[in-house]
């Protein structure tokens, strides 16, 4: 495919899928000139780089926020709950849309009861706010447990029978750690995709309005979030709306055990042709101010 500047189809980003090669110094150039962020993926859904876009200048006085922020312990809680509270508001949100109400019954019960010790004012640190985030999580997530996938051609291309429903979010990694980076199943895959999706493109607002996506707030103290904590922070109330896009998804669609490769480890990865699929489904997520 070939792009002309300035043209009327040039696209608003170029995603890239777990490739390899390089790039010139040229090629930087015109995707900074036009634009247009180029993204790549790495296999588990994760942001690997974005380049090029329109560039950025961190604004000093965004960044002192920032800082100020994760230094005061109540302007980090506040700013926290307020974080969770919108999360948990969209969920239910999905949950309503989605999930059959008599699924979604406990979830919603037990996510409203969040809600409610939150606005009530009575957390008092960071870690009774993740505490009460994971509790309603775990609700959350179990009421799409049993929710059934289409599947045909399993003759042909047979899959795990576990495959055959939405299970937990969470996959054991060995005996005793649990985590969803390295998905074995389908709906994990495919989420790990689409948060990825996500994450680019909070990531290039923050770094567009001037932030900086290194200095988290909520996050900035968590092992896994020393990259790009921020973009960690700003994600969370816009998960369920990911969740929303890649439930429909896949209760919408019939597979064929092609359409997933199986390593090893048993890890589970999307085709090029459905990663794809699923970059398009999710990638048309309205544009949001920051702050």
């Amino acid at each position: 495919m070939r792009l002309f500047k300035g043209a009327r189809d040039l696209p608003p980003r170029i995603v890239m899928l777990d490739g390899s090669g390089s790039l010139s110094f040229d090629v930087v150039s015109w995707l900074s000139e036009q634009s247009i962020p180029l993204i790549r993926l790495n296999y588990q859904g994760d942001v690997a780089s974005v380049i090029g876009g329109a560039g950025f200048a961190m604004c000093p006085d965004k960044v002192r926020w920032q800082i100020e922020t994760r230094d005061d312990p109540d302007r980090r809680l506040a700013f926290s709950c307020d974080l969770i509270r919108q999360k948990l508001e969209t969920s239910l949100t999905t949950l309503h849309q989605v999930i059959p109400s008599k699924m979604a019954a406990r979830a919603i019960s037990r996510i409203e009861g969040a809600l409610e010790k939150i606005d009530s004012g009575s957390v008092a640190s960071i870690d009774e706010l993740r505490l009460i985030e994971a509790v309603a999580a775990g609700a959350y997530f179990a009421s799409w447990q049993g929710l059934k996938l289409e599947w045909r051609s399993r003759r042909r291309h047979p899959v795990p029978d576990a495959w055959l429903t939405i299970n937990g979010r969470n996959t054991f990694v060995g005996r005793r750690s649990m985590s969803n980076r390295n998905a074995k199943h389908p709906m994990n895959a495919v989420l790990n995709y689409a948060y990825g999706m996500l994450s680019s493109q909070v990531q290039i607002e923050l770094v567009a309005e001037g932030y900086d996506p290194r200095r988290g707030i909520m996050h900035h103290d968590r092992k896994e979030a020393d990259a790009f904590a921020f973009v960690f922070d700003m994600i969370e109330p816009r998960r369920a709306e990911i969740d929303a896009k890649a439930l429909k998804f896949m209760l919408a669609s019939v597979f064929t055990g092609a359409d997933f490769v199986i390593r090893a480890d048993g890890v589970c990865r999307l085709s090029p042709q459905l990663a794809r699929r699923v970059c398009q489904v999710v990638g048309a997520l309205r544009p949001e101010k920051v702050l």
